[in-house]
């Protein structure tokens, strides 16, 4: 156990800091396990100690002294951030959930938390993309691969190029087994993705081809050559996947953001764009592309196939990627 102190001691025992009550308390509920899910909730609680230690807000340290008012105090500053563009409705959220679950760890109960952040905030995630995709000009990504190649970051450099011509999802492009989809792409001409799919997907009963070009090709032969040795994947045999996430991904983040990118998410939007525009020979929505209205019938074919392709069941998802037909 975190504990550091009496259960009813300050922060509910776990310290005299706020920032670190927070996510020793999160470290226990989880058992220690899920480390993605407890980092995003600690990043988001840390935001919200930011802002208690801001001029706007309470001035809190102790997270017995947090109740309902404080709670939506938050949510109202969130609120204004969002009015303002400052904030997607999403991250507000995604803040207010997050809090919602450190008071719980910290508390051992729900008494404190506000039961609808949609609700709190007074609007509502769409779902939908409004800005267009980082990633679609090759031409920067091959810069970027170039930066991380020249600072010895290759398998970085691998997952960034896998998940702009695939359109892999991170986790996705870590755990590809390579020399399989390289065999695939040769025999087949397509390659089928199934290592660390969202859901539970599992072989051949849940299949996502999608056709291998030049591009996948050379993909997948540099990410086996970065490959380490005895590994058929971006770990190495002595390594886990929380080590790749922490020494490889984490260092390349800020050559992605110094280099306009968002994140690796966004390159799995830049695929979708390309997609749409092979299928229909229009631009996708988001960049300003009108096939939704000359051709509804193309352009929801067009969606049920990038929604195929992602590893997605339903195709309004895919709006989020490539923008919706208004």
């Amino acid at each position: 156990m975190a504990l550091v102190g009496r259960r009813d001691g300050r922060n509910f025992g776990y310290g005299r800091q706020l920032s670190y009550a927070g996510p020793q308390a999160l470290k226990d509920m989880f058992g220690g396990g899920h480390y993605g899910t407890v980092k995003a909730h600690c990043d988001r609680w840390l935001a919200f100690v930011k802002w208690c230690r801001s001029e706007q807000g309470s001035g809190i340290n102790d997270s017995r002294l947090i109740d309902r008012k404080v709670l939506a105090d938050y949510a109202t500053y969130l609120r204004d951030q969002v009015g303002r563009g400052d904030l997607a409705v999403s991250t507000a959220q995604n803040r207010l959930s997050s809090v919602n679950r450190t008071m719980a760890a910290l508390r051992g109960d729900q008494y404190v938390k506000l039961p609808s952040p949609s609700k709190a905030l007074g609007m509502q995630r769409t779902g939908v993309r409004h800005s267009v995709p980082q990633g679609q000009d090759r031409e920067q990504v091959k810069q970027i691969v170039n930066v991380l190649c020249s600072g010895d970051q290759l398998r970085a450099a691998a997952i960034v190029l896998l998940a702009r011509t695939t359109g892999m999802r991170l986790r996705e492009a870590i755990l590809a087994d390579l020399p399989r989809l390289s065999r695939e792409a040769k025999d087949f001409g397509k390659i089928n993705i199934q290592d660390g799919t969202k859901g539970g997907r599992a072989g051949a009963s849940s299949p996502r081809w999608i056709a291998a070009d030049d591009h996948i090709r050379g993909t997948l032969g540099f990410a086996e050559q970065v490959s380490s040795v005895g590994s058929r994947n971006l770990i190495a045999p002595n390594e886990s996947y929380l080590n790749v996430l922490q020494e490889i991904v984490r260092p390349a983040r800020e050559i992605l953001h110094a280099h306009n990118l968002k994140g690796f998410h966004e390159l799995r939007a830049a695929y979708a764009c390309e997609r749409y525009e092979q299928i229909t020979q229009n631009r996708a929505p988001i960049n300003g592309g009108k096939c939704w209205q000359t051709d509804r019938r193309l352009d929801r074919e067009a969606r049920r196939q990038i929604s195929y392709e992602l590893g997605h069941g339903r195709i309004d998802v895919v709006a989020a990627y490539i923008g919706c037909r208004a």
